[in-house]
């Protein structure tokens, strides 16, 4: 059994504290969405329809910014990608701290959306660089622990954000991320670029090249399938826990579910399943096995949540715990989507595969916002008649894109990465 290096052991350091940074700032938005749009003067009413769109803008962001920062992982190195993707998100939610500053709320909501749209864009670029920088560096045999510890500790950023975000005024809540992230930049010191991707750049192998993904029909099923593995992760993310509030009120819950308590419950389970489903995957020697065992499951969860009535806060954050664990296979399908190609292009493929998943998110808010508006009656209102079968036609036909992916998509356990495209 090869050892670790201590140049891959100080790149899954940073990259697991950088990730957490990542996922503290990436979900915030959803913990504090309805304190912050309340100063600005938000109402009810308009609270579920505003915090779409602002989702959707930092969604949009990360959709462009994960092509931007995959190409210039490969052409210019993971590093530089890792520390500039940080750098611009941590600027931009420190930013966010101050909107309500601004004469009118108006500019204030324009400025948040500006805001949403930076922050998204620098946070497309740091999980898949490091993913990429940690599976190159790492032997071959345990490369799935070292993602398995960069994704698992990661996802705690979230817990965090909850707990900040709880109780701390939306604002410090901000400016903690922003701070989080600009302290991460100095512990840069100790970690060195992927060997593999310095000797790919003096072969002068074009690199970067994201079109490149689209010229054969057999890399791109491949990049299909890798993306479409991940969207019924941020189905449930985006659509059944950052909308808990209106989801609690038309389930009848018997009193109000808290957004921010049940993505912290949530991303609890994330962890735990991120580190469970990363040694299963290494001990059982497939990555699809598992990914199937966690999609199968989420069949059953998303029944079981659009199909409870009258419960209790308390039930609703243990189904968000298990539903966590359910979708705990992201470390697993990022590790699967940079396994698929060489090395010109892995940093690519690492970085917009993920973004790609999160960019779904407006697709997906615009799918669910448009069957239970326009289909089923709904308006904006928080009712079951229109959100229970909204989420049941989105949530299922992700689900079943994301089967038919992971079952016809190439086993990458133990694979070498030491090849080009």
């Amino acid at each position: 059994m090869s050892t670790v290096s201590r140049a891959a052991k100080a790149a899954i350091v940073v990259a697991a504290l950088g990730y957490f940074v990542d996922i503290y700032d990436l979900l915030l938005f959803g913990i504090v969405r309805v304190p912050s749009l309340k100063a600005l003067g938000i109402t009810d009413e308009a609270m579920k329809e505003v915090g779409a769109a602002l989702l959707n803008y930092q969604m949009f962001g990360m959709l462009l910014g994960g092509i931007v920062w995959g190409i210039l992982g490969d052409k210019k190195g993971r590093l530089s990608v890792l520390f500039g993707s940080i750098f611009l998100y941590s600027i931009a939610n420190f930013a966010n701290a101050f909107i309500d500053r601004l004469p009118t709320p108006e500019a204030s909501l324009h400025a948040y959306e500006a805001l949403r749209f930076i922050a998204g864009f620098g946070l497309a670029g740091e999980l898949g660089a490091g993913i990429t920088l940690v599976s190159e560096l790492m032997p071959t045999e345990k490369r799935g622990y070292g993602t398995m510890i960069v994704a698992g500790f990661g996802i705690l950023g979230a817990v965090v954000a909850t707990l900040i975000g709880d109780f701390f005024h939306w604002q410090t809540a901000y400016i903690v991320g922003g701070v989080m992230g600009l302290t991460l930049l100095i512990l840069r010191i100790g970690v060195y670029e992927s060997g593999m991707y310095e000797k790919t750049a003096e072969t002068g192998v074009k690199r970067g090249n994201f079109f490149y993904l689209f010229t054969d029909s057999q890399r791109f099923m491949r990049y299909l399938r890798s993306i479409l593995i991940g969207v019924p992760l941020w189905f449930a993310v985006g659509i059944l826990v950052i909308f808990s509030k209106e989801f609690g009120q038309a389930l009848g819950a018997t009193e109000p579910i808290n957004p921010g308590y049940a993505i912290g419950f949530m991303y609890a389970g994330l962890s735990v399943g991120d580190f469970l489903t990363g040694y299963l995957s290494q001990r059982y020697g497939s990555r699809r096995r598992v990914v199937l065992v966690c999609q199968f499951l989420n069949v059953a969860l998303l029944a079981v949540y659009l199909l409870s009535r009258n419960f209790t806060p308390t039930y609703f954050y243990i189904l968000c715990v298990v539903l966590g664990l359910a979708n705990g296979y992201w470390a697993v399908f990022i590790t699967i989507a940079a396994e698929q190609f060489g090395t010109n292009l892995r940093a690519t493929v690492a970085t917009t595969v993920p973004n790609f998943v999160r960019g779904s998110v407006p697709l997906l808010t615009t799918a669910f916002l448009f069957f239970d508006k326009d289909v089923f009656g709904n308006g904006f209102g928080n009712t079951a008649e229109g959100m229970v079968p909204a989420a049941f036609i989105v949530g299922g036909a992700a689900l079943v894109l994301g089967i038919w992916a992971t079952l016809t998509i190439p086993e990458t356990h133990g694979k070498d990465l030491n090849f080009h495209e």
